[in-house]
């Protein structure tokens, strides 16, 4: 924890200003007899925050009593909660303001991943820590989504976090990485993706030199107001953050122009990141194939197994040329290799179980990120983390996406998608299909799916569905009735106009005794067990019972099939995190 105006040293172990009371069995915060101020820790560069006095400030070194916003504070006073105004400026944003009290603080361990080249960290927050909790979230920066997510994860569905490590120039002793004089770019963006039913995870990386179209976007401004910054086609995608004053809600919206993920939250870190939390952790296992030595990032380690954490960490994480083919594709695995590893360490009893280790996590990562407004505090970051870490390591896989080198450049630079591939990858994440072996009930899933298309199929002539438009390009449904009645010979259908919410997968559902004919259907448009839902008939123009297809964002044309791979392409890069992979 640092001074806060306190007059501490900037040494101080955090761990060691929490002791346990045994008469509550809880960890306390405890702070020097010659603090006289309120020790509740106000936002960074402040003299302490409230006017609660000395006897106040007494019983908050004592105690860290929960209560709710509107209560009579201890010596009488009504707190008065601050709303933090958000800052859309960029990860340079200024810090929140103070967070109603709790009610009730309760313990939490909880995975929250962090952006960038350092995509996790462990937050812990004590049963009793009110105080330490409140200190927690003023040290979070907060920009908001200007619409471009979901709104937020919710606990029924799959989640996609979008994750960016920036190379601006941000904190003391980064004067010498990144440009000098940039705003910054997305240098290093990973797409989060878990599975429904939290049993795996992938994540996708995107080269930053990949060639690709960055959309308008709507940008909320300091005064409250907002501006639109204009799209770029045929660019590099590490042009969508930083430049021309786009804020990460604008690489929310290319990633879901480049993969059709919708994205729930965004992470960004920048270099500073990757040295406090290594060092928060106790360092992170490495293994090399062979010695590197990088004038560049400053790297020099032998082959073999090291510990890194600090500048070694980051040195380690930004080296390209003396691995691989010394480009951009060949630092990814290098990423993704820390990434895996780091994750290991952070579920590891070694850290789970070290208060001290918890705490200076805690500090690290709450200081080390910008989050979108959705998650601006600690108790939003559990709960999400409780989700995000469900999943078993080795049913984490790392996937980049396949790309190939611009045909259109003498001088090799930058990339392009390497296509059926590419989409056949996006595809699957957006099915939410694992890209590793999943758990017995997983498979029984799939297992029901692919039932579902086996059986008898009823005669085209025979089948009747009704057609909506759930979120395909407009005309879709005027499109496939027509191909469905002149050529595949399903007469008896019908456009129905536009459904009432848009759908990101195209789904038919039909009741138990039209499953002949759903099955028909399902091979005629090319449909996967998992867009089939049992459910309900409903009732025609001619007041007949009838199926309704519904077309959904992935629909592509009429003729054009739906059926999500089953595995990923050969030559698509992966690992899973709970494997020691040695760089070359």
């Amino acid at each position: 924890m640092d001074a806060q105006g306190r007059g501490r040293a900037d040494d101080i172990d955090p761990a060691d200003q929490w002791v346990l009371n045994p008469n509550t069995g809880e960890y306390e915060l405890r702070l020097a007899p010659s603090a006289a101020q309120s020790s509740v820790p106000g936002p960074r560069g402040s003299g302490g925050r409230g006017t609660t006095g000395t006897d106040g400030a007494a019983r908050a070194r004592t105690t860290a009593p929960a209560r709710s916003s509107g209560t009579a504070a201890p010596g009488g006073e009504t707190p008065s909660p601050r709303r933090r105004t958000s800052a859309p400026a960029g990860p340079t944003a200024g810090r929140r303001g103070r967070r109603p009290a709790q009610k009730k603080a309760k313990g939490k361990k909880a995975l929250v991943w962090t952006g960038g080249s350092l995509a996790f960290v462990l937050v812990g927050v004590s049963a009793a820590a009110y105080l330490y909790y409140e200190h927690l979230n003023d040290n979070i920066t907060s920009v908001s989504d200007d619409g471009a997510g979901t709104g937020g994860f919710s606990k029924d569905r799959a989640i996609n976090i979008l994750l960016v490590g920036t190379d601006k120039r941000t904190g003391k002793g980064n004067e010498g990485y990144g440009d000098k004089g940039s705003s910054g770019h997305a240098d290093t963006t990973l797409v989060l993706h878990v599975s429904r039913d939290r049993t795996n995870a992938t994540v996708l990386s995107i080269p930053r030199d990949l060639i690709t179209d960055i959309p308008d976007c709507p940008t909320t401004q300091e005064d409250g107001s907002e501006k639109v910054i204009p799209g770029t086609q045929r660019t590099r995608f590490n042009n969508s953050l930083g430049q021309e004053d786009r804020t990460p809600s604008c690489t929310m919206r290319t990633i879901t122009e480049l993969t059709g993920l919708k994205m729930d939250h965004f992470m960004v870190a920048d270099f500073n990141a990757v040295k406090t939390l290594t060092s928060a952790v106790g360092g992170v296992d490495v293994c090399l194939a062979k010695d590197i030595k990088d004038p560049d990032s400053k790297l020099d380690l032998p082959k073999g197994e090291h510990t890194i954490e600090g500048e070694e960490a980051l040195a380690f994480v930004r080296t390209r040329h003396s691995v691989g083919f010394g480009g951009d594709l060949s630092r990814i695995e290098l990423q993704q290799q820390f990434l895996g590893s780091m994750l290991r360490k952070l579920k590891s009893n070694d850290t789970l179980t070290s208060p001290s280790k918890m705490i200076k996590l805690a500090e690290a990562g709450t200081k080390a990120l910008t989050v979108d407004s959705q998650i601006s505090t600690i108790k939003k970051l559990a709960d999400l983390g409780a989700e995000l870490g469900k999943f078993d390591t080795k049913n984490l896989t790392f996937a980049t996406v396949p790309v190939d080198d611009n045909p259109a450049e003498k001088v090799k630079a930058t990339v392009v998608l390497r296509e059926p591939q590419a989409q056949q990858l996006f595809a699957m994440v957006r099915d939410d299909v694992s890209l590793s072996e999943v758990k017995q009930e997983k498979k029984k899933e799939k297992a029901a799916e692919a039932a579902r298309l086996k059986g008898t199929k009823a005669p085209a002539s025979e089948v009747r569905v009704r057609i909506l438009n759930g979120g395909a390009v407009a005309g879709s449904a005027q499109e496939t009735l027509s191909w469905l009645q002149v050529q595949e010979g399903v007469t008896k259908s019908e456009n129905a106009g536009n459904a009432e919410q848009p759908l990101a997968k195209t789904t038919l559902e039909y009741a138990p005794d039209q499953a002949a004919q759903a099955r028909r259907l399902a091979a005629i448009m090319g449909l996967s067990g998992s867009a089939m839902k049992p459910g309900e008939s409903v009732t025609n123009s001619q007041g007949a019972p009838a199926m309704t297809l519904t077309l959904g964002k992935d629909f592509e044309g009429a003729g054009v099939p739906l059926t999500t791979p089953a595995k990923v392409p050969d030559d698509v890069q992966k690992a899973t995190a709970d494997k020691v992979e040695c760089a070359k």
